[in-house]
């Protein structure tokens, strides 16, 4: 298995060599060759497997020669075995036809802990035969921040900064960072946006000068190993409520649309999905792409939402790549220059054959929240309502189930949540005494120069 990048111009490599780059150095995502390809007996083998069992079928294929079966089967057993479910991922009912997927059981709380957990063991792995020190630079919306930081901390040969913008995350999703006092861990808060701190790490790995200093590496989900690892949920799933003989629908909480791309592979490799529902809040541009073509980005309106508060949504080049690849550079060009572009209609066409989308404002929410809680005793977290909320909308037979991700643990958003249920939910006690630990981060203007040489004072130079 080989990789290629969205935009043409970077080498080809391999799964070791993708996970340790993680943006092409052409400033494109990487992506496979080709798609693996699952039969429905393939499929339908997987029913009763352990999570772990699962992953490691569903993986083989992406990593090639660069790990063994039993390697692999290895660091996912790592992974996993700090998760507090033995499902890993468990369903939930919430009536006839709507489930949860249950993503928020591992050490932080977030989706993000399924790819996260196993993204940093094979950097440990890789590097552990490498004369390399590797600079993990990353921005988050909140949850790809401590999850990173969790699987990173105390690490060798690693050391991760991570951009979050300041005070656009909840209090429990800033201290699951900055409250982490290990020596290879800098946490940076941004005067900006999420868009703004994810566009600075863009720059620096485009920077000649300073990514030729630096093993520059990446934990966002620009990183194609951690989309591979959410591909396995959506199997895990399906196969639980009748796949490969029944589809299933799928509703997911977006923001940079890496979540719901992994269906789309899923997808892709042969896993029966009815549909990809995409929900966003008021910060609309993926929903006004695939509803109307219209792939523009305008202000970011801070919601009770946080991780979904995106104007550029960097995974949708990998969707927009896979259905008009000739078309993606000079769209990502026009992007670039002018924050908006035109999708292709093969591109609309190809979108509209397996997605939809949904708009979900904050009335919204608050009645999927207690829709969930009044009906099935379920708490959700905003992220997750916003999902649910779509996923009731959609307009799919009565026979399709339709799987709505939850994405966080509730007490991440506690406020949020008691006002729209009047229940304040309360931190697992795995989290531990997150309040009373001493916070550190230094807070820098959105300003490529500043943060570059607070990295570059900070970190390990090429040997």
């Amino acid at each position: 298995m080989h990789y290629v990048s969205t935009r043409g111009a970077a080498p080809r490599l391999d799964f070791e060599q993708v996970t340790l780059a993680g943006l092409a150095a052409d400033g494109g995502l990487y992506v496979p060759e080709s798609w693996p390809s699952f039969s429905r007996d393939e499929i339908a083998a997987l029913a009763g497997l352990s999570y772990v069992e699962t992953a490691v079928r569903v993986m083989r294929p992406f990593v090639g020669d660069a790990l063994g079966e039993d390697d692999l089967r290895a660091l996912c057993t790592q992974a996993y075995g700090r998760f507090a479910h033995l499902a890993v991922t468990p369903l939930a009912q919430l009536d006839e036809r709507h489930w949860l997927l249950e993503l928020f059981h591992g050490p932080t709380l977030a989706f993000k802990d399924v790819a996260l957990q196993l993204l940093g063991l094979l950097f440990e792995r890789f590097l552990s035969s490498r004369d390399t020190h590797l600079t993990v630079i990353g921005a988050t919306s909140g949850d790809t921040g401590s999850a990173a930081i969790d699987a990173l901390a105390g690490r060798a040969k690693v050391d991760i900064f991570m951009l979050h913008p300041h005070g656009r995350v909840s209090d429990v999703q800033r201290r699951q960072m900055t409250t982490v006092r290990a020596p290879n861990v800098h946490n940076i808060a941004v005067e900006g946006t999420f868009d703004d701190a994810q566009a600075l790490v863009k720059a620096m790995f485009a920077d000649a000068g300073f990514a030729g200093r630096f093993s520059l590496s990446a934990v966002n989900s620009i990183n194609w190993a951690r989309l591979m690892a959410q591909i396995v949920y959506y199997f895990y799933a399906a196969v639980r409520l009748g796949a490969p003989e029944r589809p299933v629908a799928f509703a997911v909480p977006t923001g940079n649309f890496g979540d719901v791309f992994a269906g789309y592979v899923a997808a892709k490799m042969g896993l029966p999905i009815a549909k990809l529902i995409v929900a966003t809040n008021v910060n609309d541009i993926l929903h006004r792409a695939l509803s109307a073509g219209d792939y523009s980005a305008g202000t970011v309106t801070p919601t009770a939402t946080p991780s979904m508060d995106i104007q550029v949504s960097s995974n949708f080049e990998r969707l927009l790549f896979d259905l008009d690849p000739e078309a993606v550079p000079d769209q990502m060009a026009a992007f670039a220059r002018d924050k908006a572009m035109r999708l292709t209609e093969r591109q609309r066409a190809g979108a509209a054959s397996l997605f939809s989308s949904a708009r979900i404002d904050a009335d919204e929410m608050a009645l999927a929240m207690r829709w969930a809680c009044d009906g099935s005793g379920q708490i959700l977290d905003p992220h997750t309502a916003v999902g649910l909320a779509a996923a009731r909308a959609a307009q799919l037979p009565q026979d399709v189930p339709i799987v709505t991700l939850a994405t966080a643990h509730p007490a991440k958003f506690r406020d949020a949540v008691e006002r729209a249920t009047g229940v304040r939910p309360s931190l697992p006690s795995r989290v531990g005494a997150l309040f009373e630990r001493e916070e550190k981060f230094d807070v820098l203007p959105a300003e490529l120069n500043p943060v570059m040489t607070y990295i570059a004072e900070r970190a390990t130079p090429r040997a």
